[in-house]
């Protein structure tokens, strides 16, 4: 099994900066697309970027220019830099991984994280 756990949740003003961190682990993987998604309260969960193997991204339009994500192969570790929160940015961030376990021809697999939740006052 391929675990997925967050971390870099919080709280900040309006305005503010957080980084999240998603790594990986598990044994005989290979990681293709990965991102990041939200959920607030009484919401249904959101998109809020991916990032493929090959590093191409998307984002939804209401983070556009606002947050980056990005991926360390090596350390199978994806990112989200969210700059000039806003309070409607609040909700559970969730990692998300497409990818292949590496035995038996080949097996996919998509996982979860268990969520880190991100709190901008206004």
């Amino acid at each position: 099994q391929v675990q997925l756990v967050e971390s870099g949740g919080g709280l900040v003003q309006a305005g503010g900066s957080l980084r999240l961190s998603c790594a990986a682990s598990g044994s005989m993987f290979r990681l293709n697309a990965m991102g990041w998604y939200r959920q607030a309260p009484g919401k249904q969960r959101e998109l809020v970027a991916t990032i493929s193997s090959d590093g191409s991204t998307n984002y939804a339009d209401s983070v556009k220019g606002r947050f980056t994500i990005s991926r360390d192969n090596a350390k199978n570790t994806v990112y989200l830099q969210m700059n000039s929160l806003k309070p409607a940015d609040t909700g559970a961030y969730y990692c998300n991984a497409d990818g292949i376990r590496l035995f038996l021809g080949g097996i996919p697999f998509n996982s979860w994280g268990q969520g880190t939740q991100v709190t901008v006052s206004s």
